[in-house]
């Protein structure tokens, strides 16, 4: 396995220990091709779980966020049973994100559809700016982009249990209503968040393409989906949570 695997994203999914000690006892291995195919078709299912909810009711967001994470969780520790967990996940989490972006749509009508064309947007454009070499990825880049990630875990984790304790979000994370603004503090911390989502997209094309050129076995294709799969629903919910503060601004 290449050296360069090492650090290569902040994904948790996708970090230098995620190909370790995996081998490789046929012809069949780890393709772009492949991978491409497998993120198609975890997005297709993904789209028309939240599809399914989005249009009926939001009792499946608990449910679909609890499965997807143990699923997820079984995912990273039993690789090889990706082609089965994925599209699994995928489905959960999009009965999970269907009735998320209801909720935010009942409050700001279109939102919703404004956050998937922007998640598909940036992940088009960033797609191209790699592939075009317009972003190099470098070591430094890599060490950034993970440092930033991780700053934003600890940052949500705290918050969570400074809500659980108080009841009150940290004053830089207010989401806002439509009679209670954002915060610009908010809304800056959102955009930082947004940039740092969309720049861990290209780490996860970085891995991927040198993971196919490792000779992995074959279901791995499942398991590069999977980690891109978890930065593009990080990214939609950062860009739903920026939109609904910058639209409490405009009520």
């Amino acid at each position: 396995m290449s050296k360069h695997l090492s650090m290569r994203s902040g994904n948790p999914a996708l970090n230098k220990n995620t190909f370790k000690n995996i081998t490789t006892n046929s012809d069949q291995v780890m393709t772009i091709d492949g991978t491409v195919n497998k993120i198609a078709t975890s997005l297709f299912i993904l789209l028309l779980a939240a599809a399914y909810t989005f249009t009926s009711d939001i009792n499946f967001i608990i449910p679909g966020l609890i499965g997807g994470f143990i699923v997820a969780l079984i995912t990273i520790f039993k690789k090889e049973w990706s082609p089965y967990t994925v599209p699994i996940y995928a489905g959960l989490e999009g009965l999970a994100l269907g009735g998320i972006s209801l909720i935010f749509n009942n409050m700001y009508p279109g939102i919703a559809q404004q956050a998937i064309f922007l998640t598909f947007g940036i992940f088009a454009a960033l797609l191209f700016a790699y592939k075009t070499k317009i972003i190099q990825v470098t070591q430094n880049f890599r060490l950034g982009i993970f440092a930033a990630t991780v700053g934003i875990g600890l940052a949500y984790f705290i918050n969570l249990i400074v809500f659980w304790i108080s009841g009150e979000p940290f004053y830089f994370m207010t989401i806002g209503q439509p009679n209670a603004p954002a915060p610009l503090m908010s809304i800056g911390f959102s955009v930082f968040v947004v940039i740092i989502a969309s720049l861990n997209l290209v780490l996860d094309f970085d891995f991927i393409e040198e993971a196919s050129e490792s000779n992995v076995p074959k279901y791995m294709e499942w398991y590069g989906a999977f980690g891109l799969l978890v930065t593009l629903i990080w990214l939609y919910l950062e860009i739903l949570r920026l939109l609904a503060k910058l639209y409490s601004r405009r009520s």
